[in-house]
């Protein structure tokens, strides 16, 4: 149709997890529910300098034809896509905007600024650079960024300022595990009980067999793979159980066996790493970033929590999901602490974050309905009604007496697409038909097509080993060899040997049988006219050359093109049909006039530019 994640990395993660400092550039705040787990909501000084900025709301979004597309529009087809995604974000931007303001919490666009600044330095980029990166890689514009993840981050951070308070104990464990004396040793890990109890037992009985013995048994790869040696263990790492036993060790000393994480450790210290002395100097900058780690941490920790206690106490009427609600309170789309959110709001937020996504829908919609009233063709309900039945049988939703299962194709449709029956409906089926209607005439299947398609899919097809090679005279000495030793074993050798491609390279040149009329003429030319246990010349397609080998010929199980002609017709009419719709809707918009205001793009459209070129060379 139509339609534009083991156990013992889990081992290694507690022993190893805090060994590393990553940095974070965009906070991910959790928890908070809404489109992609992020929140956003300018301050209202800085909504009102946004709009101040901005420029003047374009009203008409595109022209297809000389046919505008509006605004109003837009918005009503991007919430219907993403609407119920998109309003529980805008319940979270005004959940956190409501409380900044109860406590007099203002951010300005300089400290949005100087926190993009910051974040940026993080990654020794310019402002520009990570902002363009942005755009680039995640498709978050500069707008999106300052106010989707900046400001809800610098929001929730002065929400939960008393919770981010470092306290010295906390300090003193930061210090202590990045620089404190460390632990280094060994280590083996099994899940079975009885083999970690005796594995235990011949290394306290020879120490010196502790490496041999995690190379042979441990089940974690990494450490097995250096014979049990594991990066130093500090403490205050999060695995109080691990630390406590290894801390407790003397030199060349064997662990008792401990469970964690379900699986059997035993640990050999191999030596007793003192604190590493920090000169004066470099200190307070050293103390000033485990303090704003820590502070960091509690942040994502604390984020969320804040963000569930405002829900909590929140009243939140959603009548999105709700068509009752939403008949009865027009233009209303949730109401939080008895305020309304206007679906205007929402439709705009949808047009910021999708409009030019579903804009670009929308104008392939409009060009279908031009060219559908031009020919005075309609779509209707029982014609998409027809087009769900043929997709529902065409994937194998069949009811017990052999009917399209209509109801159970679009649950599964709908579920593995996320989507609504509305929008798959409107956004899969209806081009679909739309498109079949105005090819309709100029598909047609002929006897040689049905010949064709009988051969191709029920005639015999020749059993052969073939070896790829990319290079002429390899395949010269290759063919040579063959020619020489004509035995299928041998061939299978050469095959393993030589051929570049995988399936005939990792089979012993086995690949599938060729069949006629399969889109490959030059190889099924040379295959059929091969004799069982014969060699065939160098085939030449494209960079590539084939050696071949015949084993035999398949018996077809079906002989009688009839018994299968209405199916055949079934197939081979799609398939032409569905080449014929990709023509025409490739013919309709490269003819269409576009102006697209949202993405600043403008097509003239091939009769326009055909003319323009003329009237430029007189």
């Amino acid at each position: 149709m139509t339609t534009f994640r083991n156990a013992h990395r889990t081992t290694w993660a507690i022993i190893a997890g805090g060994f590393v400092l990553v940095a974070v550039g965009v906070i991910a705040v959790r928890n908070l529910g809404g489109e992609n787990n992020a929140v956003a909501q300018q301050p209202q000084a800085a909504q009102a300098a946004a709009k101040a900025n901005a420029a003047p709301q374009i009203k008409t979004v595109a022209v297809v034809n000389r046919e505008p597309i509006t605004r109003e529009e837009l918005g009503r087809e991007a919430a219907r896509r993403y609407g119920e995604g998109v309003l529980e974000s805008v319940i979270n931007k005004h959940l956190i905007a409501e409380e900044c303001r109860k406590l007099n919490i203002t951010i300005t666009e300089t400290e949005i600024d100087a926190e993009i600044e910051n974040t940026a330095k993080k990654f020794s980029l310019s402002v520009d650079r990570w902002l363009g990166l942005l755009k680039d890689e995640r498709n978050v514009t500069p707008a999106q960024y300052r106010t989707d993840i900046v400001w809800p981050t610098m929001a929730l951070r002065r929400l939960a300022a008393s919770r981010l308070e470092v306290t010295q104990e906390e300090f003193d464990k930061a210090w202590q595990s990045e620089f404190g004396p460390k632990v280094k040793c060994r280590m083996i890990s099994v899940s079975d009980r009885a083999l970690a109890e005796e594995l235990r037992a011949k290394a306290a009985a020879n120490p010196e067999a502790f490496a041999d013995l995690a190379k042979d048994f441990s089940e974690d790869p990494n450490s097995a793979a250096a014979r049990g040696l594991i990066p130093p263990i500090r403490q205050h790492m999060g695995a109080p159980e691990v630390e406590q036993l290894v801390f407790a060790l003397k030199e060349g000393e064997v662990s008792q066996v401990l469970f964690t994480a379900n699986q059997y450790l035993i640990f050999k210290c191999e030596s007793l790493l003192p604190a590493t002395q920090v000169e004066a100097t470099k200190q307070p900058e050293i103390q000033q970033r485990i303090v704003e780690a820590i502070r960091e941490h509690k942040l994502r920790n604390s984020a969320g929590d804040v963000y569930k206690e405002l829900q909590e106490k929140a009243q939140i009427e959603n009548f999105w999901t709700d068509p009752t609600k939403r008949q009865q309170n027009p233009g209303v789309v949730a109401v939080l602490n008895g305020q309304k959110i206007m679906q205007s709001e929402l439709e705009e937020e949808c047009i910021t974050r999708h409009g030019v996504e579903v804009l670009d829908g929308e104008i392939n919609r409009r060009i279908l309905q031009q060219a559908l009233k031009l020919q005075n063709l309609d779509v209707t309900e029982q014609d998409l009604n027809d087009e769900i039945s043929r997709a529902a049988d065409s994937y194998g939703f069949l009811k017990s007496d052999g009917s399209p299962d209509f109801e159970a194709w679009l649950e599964e449709v709908t579920k593995e697409q996320s989507i609504s029956v509305e929008v798959y409906v409107r956004d899969a089926v209806w081009p679909t038909v739309a498109l079949k209607k105005l090819v309709a005439g100029k598909v047609k299947v002929t006897e040689e097509d049905l010949q064709k398609g009988f051969e191709a899919n029920y005639g015999e097809r020749v059993q052969i080993l073939a070896i790829v090679l990319d290079n002429q005279r390899r395949a010269n000495e290759v063919w040579d060899l063959a020619r020489k030793n004509p035995s299928e074993q041998f061939f299978g050798e050469l095959a393993r040997q030589y051929s570049i491609e995988p399936v005939s390279k990792n089979n012993d040149g086995q690949v599938p049988p060729i069949r006629r009329n399969g889109g490959q003429p030059e190889l099924e030319k040379a295959a059929f006219a091969l004799q069982p246990g014969e060699l065939s010349g160098l085939i030449n397609i494209g960079r590539q050359t084939l050696i071949l080998k015949a084993l035999g010929r398949t018996k077809p199980t079906i002989t009688d093109i009839s018994v299968v002609r209405d199916e055949l017709y079934k197939d081979i009419h799609e398939k032409k049909i569905r080449l014929e719709m990709a023509k025409q809707f490739d013919a309709l918009k490269e003819e269409a006039q576009i102006d697209n205001f949202l993405a600043n793009t403008t097509q003239m459209g091939k009769k326009m530019e055909a003319a323009a070129r003329q009237q430029s060379t007189r």
